[in-house]
C-alpha cells in the first residue's frame, strides 16, 4: 500500500502508457491550436504526428499554466481522502504553475490541517522532469516515507541534467525567441543551438554547433561529461524529441554503444504538446543523473 499519492504536472513528456505505470496521477496544461483549447493530455486529443504536422503547416499554438483553481480542484478529491500528496512541479524557471500550485497547497492546508500537502519545484522541463517523477514513484514504491522522498527531490533534483539541440528554429522564429534574421541565417547554415537546463531551472543556449551530426556527437559529449561516473554511468537515461524520431534514435544508439551498464536501454519519448507549442518540431532533448548544475 503506497503510504502517499504522488502527482505531477503533464508537462513530464511520459508516454501515457508510461505514467500509468507509475500510478502517478497529473494535472493538464492547456495550449489553444487554430482558435481551439486543448488539455496537454499525452497526446490523448490529438496525436503528437497531427500536432507537429499542424505547426508545419503554419499554425502557431499558444500554451496556459495550471493556475489555482485548477490545482485546488485537483488536490482536493485525494485530501478527502486522507491521503498525503507529493506534488513534484514544472520548473519554476519556464512557468508560474509551481507558484500557483503553492497557493493552492496554501488554501488547502486551512481546510485539511491534518493532511500533508508537500509542493517542490522540480526546476526540470519535458522528459528530465518525467525522470525525476520515475525516481520518485521508484522511492514512493520502496516505502520511503512522503518527507524522505520530498527531501530526496530537493537534494537531488539539480543532478538531473537538461541538454537539448534544434534542427528547425522555425518556432522559435515564430514565437519571438529568435530573431527572423539570426534563425534564418542558422537554417541555412545548418546551425544547431544546443541549450541546457541551469540550476535555476531555465534554458540556457551553450554553443551553436553547424550540422546536426555533429550536434549529436556533442549531446552525448555532455553526458561523458557530466553522467554520474562517466562512461560507468549505471542509471536511466531518458530522450525526448519532437517529429524527429530518427535524431533521438542515433542519439541513443551512440549512448548505448558507448555506456555499457546504462540501467536499462535508452527510453525515447514525443515532446508533449506544451513544450512542443514553444519548440515547434526537430527537437531532441537527453536526460541523465550527474554532477550538479550550475549556472
Amino acid at each position: 500500500m503506497q503510504k502517499f499519492i504522488l502527482t505531477c504536472c503533464s508537462t513530464i513528456d511520459l508516454s501515457r502508457e508510461y505514467v500509468d505505470s507509475l500510478n502517478v496521477p497529473c494535472t493538464y496544461f492547456h495550449y489553444n491550436l487554430d482558435g481551439v483549447d486543448y488539455p496537454d493530455d499525452l497526446g490523448a486529443s490529438i496525436t503528437y504526428d497531427k500536432f507537429y504536422q499542424k505547426i508545419k503547416d503554419g499554425a502557431t499554438p499558444t500554451t496556459s499554466q495550471v493556475n489555482v483553481e485548477q490545482y485546488t480542484e485537483f488536490f482536493e478529491p485525494f485530501l478527502k481522502e486522507g491521503k498525503d500528496i507529493l506534488h513534484i512541479a514544472f520548473s519554476s524557471g519556464l512557468s508560474g504553475s509551481y507558484n500557483s500550485a503553492r497557493i493552492a497547497a496554501e488554501d488547502l492546508r486551512e481546510k485539511y490541517p491534518d493532511a500533508k500537502l508537500y509542493i517542490v519545484d522540480g526546476l526540470g522541463a519535458s522528459s528530465g522532469y518525467g525522470l525525476l517523477i520515475d525516481a520518485a514513484a521508484q522511492l514512493r514504491d520502496s516505502g520511503a516515507s512522503i518527507e524522505e522522498a520530498r527531501d530526496w527531490v530537493e537534494n537531488n533534483k539539480l543532478n538531473l541534467h537538461h541538454w537539448f539541440f534544434s534542427t528547425d528554429l522555425t518556432s522559435y522564429i515564430r514565437g519571438g525567441r529568435v530573431s527572423p534574421a539570426a534563425g534564418t541565417f542558422a537554417n541555412i547554415l545548418g546551425i544547431c543551438p544546443l541549450l541546457n537546463m541551469n540550476n535555476e531551472g531555465k534554458l540556457i543556449p551553450r554553443h551553436k554547433i553547424r550540422s546536426k551530426r555533429k550536434a549529436i556527437e556533442e549531446i552525448v559529449k555532455k553526458m561523458e561529461l557530466h553522467a554520474e561516473n562517466g562512461l560507468d554511468y549505471d542509471g536511466k537515461c531518458f530522450i525526448s524529441q519532437s517529429a524527429c524520431y530518427e535524431d533521438a534514435r542515433a542519439v541513443a544508439d551512440l549512448i548505448e554503444s558507448k555506456f555499457k551498464k546504462l540501467a536499462e536501454p535508452v527510453k525515447i519519448f514525443s515532446i508533449g504538446t506544451v513544450i512542443g507549442s514553444h519548440t515547434g518540431p526537430g527537437t531532441v532533448a537527453l536526460f541523465f543523473f550527474g554532477d550538479k548544475r550550475g549556472e
